[in-house]
């Protein structure tokens, strides 16, 4: 992905603009999980004396106040209380559900004050799905495995309390159990194939469908008609939600 212009897009740049107003004006430390291009940990680094930017693979992040480390965020290597604040956001939707109770509880332990967190806002992770051509999979678009609402992410940290909370962009794509099994049987023609993200379950990369047969075309219609239907009843909502939560 070439985050130079997803950074440009105007959704992008609302969003940053969100979570920079929600960020401290100033502070000691700061950890950024799932640092990636240290976009936000070099913003980060012109209001916190040290950044600690953290991923998979080995940051790098040309700047004198940016600690790079490649670690796991369900197993860090920090003592408790490390950080004044930690910022996690376009990271938990991403994480394997089996670990996600987990890295949320390594966030609360590392930190003293205060976490930000940026996620989907009830996201229907079965719009725009993927088959996986390599072992036959659906696969949730983008590799967003989790969806999101503030009760969800309230119970996932116990330790916490919502400070404040803001809602950016609006959607209403929406689907139903028949439509999503439509299209699934015809392949998921129109879901999400330029994704960086591999497979959820066998980790290949994601290849385009092969064209549909006629049943599949069929199917793909019913699924689109099934799917307005959804999508006429509920008001839009936020697209990404923002929570700042308070250490108890």
């Amino acid at each position: 992905m070439d985050l130079t212009v997803y950074r440009a897009s105007s959704s992008e740049q609302q969003r940053t603009a969100d979570l920079l107003r929600l960020m401290p004006a100033k502070g000691r430390s700061a950890l950024d999980i799932g640092a990636r291009d240290g976009h936000f940990s070099m913003l980060m680094a012109d209001r916190f004396e040290e950044v600690t930017a953290l991923d998979l693979t080995h940051p790098n992040i040309p700047h004198p106040r940016v600690r790079c480390i490649k670690g796991n965020a369900a197993n860090m290597q920090f003592s408790d209380g490390a950080f004044d604040f930690v910022f996690c956001a376009e990271v938990l939707e991403h994480i394997p559900t089996a670990i996600l109770r987990k890295v949320c509880q390594e966030m609360a332990r590392v930190v003293s004050d205060r976490i930000l967190i940026g996620v989907p806002y009830k996201q229907d992770i079965r719009v725009g799905r993927t088959t996986c051509y390599s072992c036959g999979k659906p696969n949730p678009p983008w590799g967003h495995v989790n969806a999101f609402d503030e009760q969800r992410i309230a119970m996932l940290f116990p330790s916490c309390a919502l400070e404040s909370m803001s809602l950016i962009g609006s959607s209403t794509a929406r689907t139903n159990w028949l439509s999503a099994a439509l299209m699934d049987f015809a392949g998921n023609p129109y879901g999400t194939y330029d994704q960086e993200e591999a497979c959820v379950y066998c980790h290949r990369r994601l290849v385009k469908p092969p064209p549909r047969n006629p049943a599949q075309l069929i199917a793909t219609k019913c699924a689109f008609g099934l799917r307005k239907i959804s999508e006429l009843l509920p008001r839009p909502r936020g697209n990404w939600m923002h929570l700042v939560l308070r250490k108890i």
